[in-house]
């Protein structure tokens, strides 16, 4: 699959998800506005903002916040519609969410990697083990990885019976994979997320699935990258004040 073909794909999805008819303009043709309450890109009363490939789309709970949006980011080029810094300068903003990075792979990018001693298992979505690591890992960790919500299976390594190392995927519209990744504190550094990453990504791929990581600290997105995925966007929620 070309470059090209994923950021189609990868658009697609994120139309779909805004819940109201939005298209991303062609390569330079900045930034489209809409009012979408029910809009997925964002929290429920949040503006929600996706750039992929040159342009972007932005969805806003109510007309009065779609003015006051179109004012504002209207006007800035579309990378910068994705930069909290320079949104936080055009519009009055509570809390902002993000940006985080959107990569995606297809079956020819992949770089697949070996397990290596350290065998990967796999274990049901709901397994006592997957909630036990996210406990280990902490609130903030475990929620940015939300392997809670997979619909995959979990493909874990163990060490000493523990699972140290988890990933999967939940099921998104448009035949999309959302990646999850978590590792335990103490085994980090160690590769362990690009074994357990590779399985999942592996699966998707194997049921036509188009793999999506969706990632904010740079630890993620230098996973993504030695396992082939290339960012094509950002995505940021903001919270109008």
């Amino acid at each position: 699959m070309s470059m090209d073909a994923l950021v189609v794909r990868a658009r697609g999805l994120w139309e779909d998800l805004a819940q109201v008819p939005v298209s991303f303009a062609p390569p330079g043709g900045g930034v489209n506005v809409v009012v979408s309450p029910r809009s997925g890109l964002c929290p429920v009363g949040w503006v929600g903002v996706v750039a992929l490939g040159g342009s972007a789309i932005v969805t806003a709970p109510s007309d009065s916040a779609a003015v006051i949006v179109r004012g504002a980011l209207g006007r800035l080029p579309v990378e910068a519609v994705v930069d909290s810094a320079l949104v936080w300068e055009a519009l009055p903003v509570a809390r902002v969410l993000g940006p985080a990075a959107l990569s995606y792979v297809s079956p020819g990018s992949f770089r697949p990697v070996e397990t290596g001693a350290l065998p990967v298992e796999q274990l049901s979505a709901t397994h006592p083990a997957l909630r036990i690591l996210e406990q280990v890992a902490g609130h903030e960790d475990a929620g940015e990885a939300a392997l809670d919500e997979i619909t995959s299976p979990a493909f874990v390594v163990r060490e000493h019976g523990q699972v140290v190392a988890a990933a999967g995927y939940l099921a998104w519209p448009r035949r999309t994979a959302h990646i999850s990744v978590l590792t335990a504190p103490e085994a980090r550094g160690r590769g362990l997320a690009r074994v357990t990453g590779s399985a999942a990504v592996a699966h998707a791929l194997a049921t036509g699935l188009l793999p999506q990581w969706r990632a904010r600290p740079p630890a993620s997105r230098r996973v993504a990258a030695a396992l082939g995925f290339e960012e094509l966007g950002s995505q940021l929620s903001i919270e109008i004040a």
